[in-house]
């Protein structure tokens, strides 16, 4: 079976997703104010390295973890509605490239997976355990 990044068809749509997301988050008044004073090239090629990663392609990923990552934005108050507006973008994105629904709703759930450690808190407990 082939891994979601081959399925979102590799390393070229996996860089052309990561632009145009870029692009709607920094017109989205909701997150645009937390890359202020990012560079964005960095950011961009960062992103595109952990989503490969992610995704199930090459890992040559070598940033920081979510959680440290995503302190300083934490600090400044992102929160669960921010967070949800990013995963909005992204698959808006991955939409408005062709990209099918379940390999959207896969996506989505990868990203969901991350939402505690970006937002630097502790899991809920698992219900019976």
């Amino acid at each position: 079976m082939s891994t979601l990044y081959e399925q979102l068809g590799g390393e070229a749509a996996v860089s052309a997703a990561v632009d145009q997301f870029y692009e709607k988050v920094l017109a989205d008044d909701r997150i645009k104010g937390f890359f202020d004073g990012l560079d964005m090239k960095r950011q961009a090629v960062k992103q595109k390295l952990f989503l490969t990663m992610v995704f199930g392609g090459p890992s040559k990923y070598t940033g920081r973890t979510m959680r440290a990552a995503h302190k300083k934005a934490v600090e400044n108050g992102l929160n669960d509605s921010h967070f949800d507006a990013v995963v909005e973008n992204l698959g808006a994105t991955l939409k408005e490239l062709g990209v099918p629904d379940e390999l959207i709703q896969q996506v989505a759930n990868l990203a969901e997976t991350t939402r505690d450690d970006v937002l630097n808190r502790t899991p809920a407990p698992v219900a019976g355990s």
